[in-house]
């Protein structure tokens, strides 16, 4: 199942290669593949490759949120082109209440394109997920660059409003059956009873 970020997070089209995410079946999990423009704005984390990295958002970056938006409970994974990761669990709207969980994740830049591979575990993932969005960030100050799978409408954009991936409103219809098969049952964890 692939994913194209064509928009900014104001529904403005993109000026470069889409974004593209691609889901599919994983051993233990779901498989997570980025193909992106490589902006190399800012530059790499000051972290390992392969390690959570905190406050990846402010780096080069794409990330996918799944949620149950019965309960608000969501999945945030942040992977960038130098290797870093930031996964969260989320109970409530920007309520992270787990944060730098491990993933198996690499990248590899090549010229000025790069790709992401990560396996990001099914206990990670929300009991009935049934919504999810997708963003992209790169640039510094005033050319940072924030992009959306599904953004905020035109019509909804309200004068002063600046770029928030936690409304939860403007995720869409998304089913881990769609991409597992319609008989798979997703395990249960413990992480998300609190």
């Amino acid at each position: 199942m692939d994913f194209k970020i064509k928009h900014t997070w104001d529904s403005k089209p993109v000026g470069h290669d889409p974004v593209t995410i691609r889901f599919s079946p994983g051993d233990g999990g779901l498989k997570m593949e980025v193909c992106a423009p490589f902006f190399n704005d800012p530059p790499a984390p000051p972290g390992p490759a392969g390690e959570p990295f905190p406050g990846l958002w402010d780096y080069e970056v794409v990330e996918s949120f799944f949620l149950n938006s019965s309960n608000e409970k969501y999945l945030e994974v942040e992977v960038c082109p130098h290797g870093q990761h930031l996964v969260l669990l989320l109970d409530g709207i920007h309520n992270a209440f787990i944060q730098q969980l491990p993933l198996s994740y690499s990248a590899v830049i090549t010229g000025g394109r790069w790709k992401g591979e990560g396996l990001i575990p099914w206990k990670y993932f929300p009991p009935g997920v049934d919504k999810m969005n997708s963003y992209a960030i790169h640039g510094s100050g005033s050319g940072r660059t924030y992009e959306a799978l599904y953004p905020v409408p035109k019509e909804d954009l309200q004068e002063g409003q600046g770029p928030d991936f936690h409304r939860l409103e403007y995720f869409q219809p998304f089913r881990l059956q769609s991409i597992m098969g319609e008989g798979w049952v997703q395990p249960e964890c413990d992480l998300w009873k609190r």
